[in-house]
């Protein structure tokens, strides 16, 4: 499993543009999001430069997960 914080990712909209975009390039990867936590969960056998690009050609930028992004605990 795969942690992704995408920090403009705000609402339903969001998150279903970021599903469609990362189910374009793995038709197999299991996607969750929690836009209100700004976080996708991904499992995937892409590898994390893949899955970030993805994320960029949507229009949501998102870098891995550790944890400490602002607002998390």
């Amino acid at each position: 499993m795969q942690l992704f914080h995408v920090e403009t990712m705000t609402c339903q909209g969001c998150a279903a543009a970021i599903t469609r975009a990362l189910q374009a390039v793995d038709g197999t990867a299991l996607i969750q999001t929690f836009p209100s936590i700004r976080l996708v969960k991904i499992q995937s056998d892409l590898d994390q430069p893949t899955l970030i690009e993805a994320f960029a050609n949507a229009g949501y930028p998102a870098e891995p997960y550790t944890g400490d992004q602002r607002g998390e605990s």
